[in-house]
C-alpha cells in the first residue's frame, strides 16, 4: 500500500498561511522593501523580474512600493525568482540586522553590497532554520558562551581567546574543527557558496554565522573564528568596545580574537630557538593550525620571533601548496571544506525526517547540499506526524 504524500509546513508555507492575516491589513510595504532588497541583491532590474514573475513593470514598482498588495500565487512566485523563501518576504528581519549598515539602494548598489547583502539573506533564512528545528524539539539549544571581563582592546581580545582555549581544553594544540568549536560555544555555523566572506547575528538566545567558501581554506576558518569572536567578546555594538570606536578598529579587536583561537603566540613562541623562528618553521605553523600564511606571520611577529620587516618581506611570496604539503607529511588536513552544516544540526534533521515531522524535500533545503538526494531511502514521504 502506498503511504500518502503531504506538504510538509516550511517557512514557505508558513509565508502562505501568513498571507491570510496580511490580507487583512497586513504589512505591505515591509514585502515590498524585502522584494527590492532581495531583487537589488541578484542584481535585476524591475523590468527583469515583472519578466519573471508575469507582472506588469509598474505593477511590481507599486509592490516595492508597499502600495500592491499580492496574492498567495504572486509571493510563491517572487520567492522562487528571488531565490528566498516566502517568510522571507513576509517576516521583519532580526531587529540587530536594521542597525549593521543602510539598506541596499540603486545609488549604493555595488559588487560587494551584493554580496554582502546575499550573505545577510542567507544568515536570515539559516537563522529559521535553526528556529524550525528548535521548535520541532530535534535540535537541543545551547547556552550563549560569553567572555565575562571587559574586552576593550587587541591584547583583551587574545586574552578572550585565550580564556576560551582553557576551557575547551584546547590548549596550544591546533584546532580540528572550528564548526565544532562554534557549535560548543552555541554558535550555528552554514558554510555558504554565495561570495563575500561571512555574517553573524543573536536573535533572543540563538546565534548563528553563515561563512563564504570563498577563498583558502585558511580563511574559511579565519572567517568562522571572526564571527565566533562577535559571540564570545560582544558584537560590534557592545559597549565594552564603544560606540567612540570605528568599525575598522572594533573589527581589528575581533581579527586579534580569531587569529589567537586558531594560532595561540605562545605556541609560535615556544618553537623559537633563540628567541627566532625560520621561514620553514612558520609554513609548518600554518599547515599544521590551518590558518592563512598572513595570519601566521601576524603571529610570529606578535610573539616577538620574527620583526615587522621580515614579517613584510614574507607576506610578499605565499608558500606553494606543495610546501604546504610537505609541512603535514603530505596528510590533507580539511576543515569548512565539503562540510556544510555541523554534526548536531545534520542529526536533527534526519532525525526531523524519520519522525515525519519534515518531508525529504524539505530535510535536502535544511542541509544546505551536505547531502544530495540519492544518499535519502527511496519511501515515499508520508503524513506529518502530529
Amino acid at each position: 500500500m502506498r503511504a500518502r504524500s503531504f506538504r510538509v509546513l516550511t517557512p514557505s508555507d508558513a509565508g502562505v498561511c501568513d498571507y491570510r492575516t496580511m490580507a487583512d491589513g497586513g504589512d505591505w510595504s515591509l514585502v515590498g522593501e524585502q522584494v527590492r532588497q532581495a531583487r537589488l541583491s541578484l542584481g535585476i532590474s524591475q523590468q527583469d523580474l515583472a519578466a519573471m514573475v508575469g507582472l506588469d513593470r509598474t505593477m511590481l514598482a507599486k509592490v516595492e512600493a508597499g502600495s500592491r498588495r499580492l496574492d498567495g500565487l504572486e509571493l510563491a512566485r517572487l520567492s522562487r525568482a528571488l531565490k528566498v523563501s516566502m517568510e522571507y518576504l513576509i517576516e521583519p528581519p532580526p531587529a540587530v540586522l536594521s542597525r549593521r549598515a543602510a539598506p541596499l539602494t540603486e545609488q549604493t548598489d555595488t559588487e560587494a553590497a551584493r554580496s554582502s547583502e546575499r550573505l545577510e539573506i542567507a544568515m536570515v533564512e539559516w537563522l529559521r532554520n535553526v528556529q524550525q528545528l528548535l521548535e520541532l524539539g530535534v535540535l537541543r539549544a545551547r547556552p550563549l558562551l560569553r567572555y565575562p571581563y571587559p574586552v576593550a582592546s587587541e591584547d583583551d581580545a587574545r586574552q578572550a581567546a585565550r580564556w576560551l582555549r582553557q576551557r575547551f581544553g584546547l590548549g596550544d594544540e591546533p584546532i580540528g574543527s572550528i564548526m565544532d568549536v562554534c557549535e560548543r560555544a552555541g554558535q550555528w555555523v552554514l558554510v555558504t557558496d554565495l561570495p563575500g566572506d561571512g555574517a553573524s547575528l543573536i536573535e533572543g538566545d540563538i546565534a548563528v554565522a553563515v561563512v563564504s567558501t570563498t577563498g583558502d581554506p585558511g580563511r574559511r576558518r579565519a572567517t568562522a573564528a571572526h564571527e565566533l569572536g562577535h559571540l564570545i567578546i560582544g558584537d560590534e555594538y557592545s559597549a565594552d568596545l564603544g560606540v567612540s570606536a570605528s568599525r575598522a578598529e572594533r573589527e581589528a579587536v575581533i581579527d586579534a580574537f580569531a587569529a589567537e583561537l586558531l594560532l595561540p603566540v605562545q605556541a609560535v613562541a615556544g618553537a623559537g630557538a633563540g628567541g627566532t623562528v625560520s621561514r620553514d618553521q612558520i609554513v609548518s605553523f600554518a599547515a599544521r593550525y590551518r590558518t592563512s600564511w598572513l595570519l601566521a606571520l601576524r603571529q610570529a611577529e606578535q610573539a616577538g620571533t620574527i620583526d615587522s620587516e621580515t614579517r613584510r618581506a614574507w607576506s610578499q611570496v605565499r608558500p606553494t601548496h606543495v610546501e604546504f604539503m610537505e609541512a603535514l607529511g603530505w596528510a590533507p588536513q580539511p576543515d569548512l571544506a565539503s562540510v556544510r552544516v555541523s554534526p548536531a544540526y545534520a542529526t536533527a534533521v534526519m532525525e526531523a525526517l524519520r519522525n515525519r515531522r519534515i518531508t525529504r524535500a524539505r530535510a535536502l533545503e535544511l542541509m544546505h547540499g551536505h547531502i544530495a538526494e540519492a544518499d535519502l531511502s527511496q519511501d515515499d514521504d508520508v503524513e506529518i506526524a502530529p
